[in-house]
């Protein structure tokens, strides 16, 4: 796995919890090193070990806390520019939800050597969608669920999401768009003011 990504578990468990949890998870992992670099790519039986240890921790399930993980990517101050990265999809979550097959690509302009799985939006009627996740690393479309509660937020739209699970491999979120200006969205801006 990405260490990018080891790295984002990492800051979420210290800056959600405390530095004492994740040296509980670390422990509870038996990492070598309890700190993850962004630039380095990790055995996969790592990363389960480490959500594996983070869920004993936590006493919550796995894919709460892979939510809550997708969550603290887009929503917390420390690691604002994953907001960024996402809001340039446009000015609403209509917008964001038809650029998500873009994501991969996106990410791999950022951060070349970053593999998301394939994702694909279908459009149904009604304000409804199907986005199917395809691929590695395991669990994501659980993080993908929090991604997408914390944008809609963002956006100031209400949604309701369900993970319907994986049909023939592939993962499925079901995402209702109820109402796209349901509150005042977070305030984004697009560049910098020079004064």
């Amino acid at each position: 796995m990405h260490g990018l990504m080891m790295r984002s578990i990492q800051c979420f468990a210290r800056d959600t919890y405390g530095q004492g949890l994740w040296a509980a998870v670390a422990r509870r992992a038996a990492l070598d090193v309890p700190d993850f670099e962004a630039m380095l790519t990790y055995d996969q039986r790592v990363a389960e070990e480490v959500i594996a240890a983070l869920t004993v921790e936590l006493g919550r399930p796995r894919a709460s806390v892979l939510e809550d993980i997708g969550t603290y990517l887009v929503s917390d101050p420390n690691v604002e520019r994953l907001r960024r990265l996402l809001r340039f999809a446009g000015i609403s979550f209509e917008d964001f939800l038809q650029s998500l097959e873009d994501l991969p690509g996106r990410a791999r302009l950022a951060v070349s050597d970053l593999i998301l799985p394939r994702l694909t939006l279908q459009a149904l009627p009604g304000g409804r969608y199907i986005l199917r996740i395809d691929g590695d690393p395991p669990g994501f479309a659980h993080v993908m669920v929090g991604i997408l509660r914390a944008m809609a937020d963002d956006y100031g739209a209400l949604v309701m999401l369900d993970h319907h699970g994986q049909r023939d491999g592939v993962d499925e979120i079901a995402i209702t768009l109820v109402e796209a200006a349901f509150a005042e969205g977070r305030q984004f801006v697009l560049g910098d003011h020079a004064g």
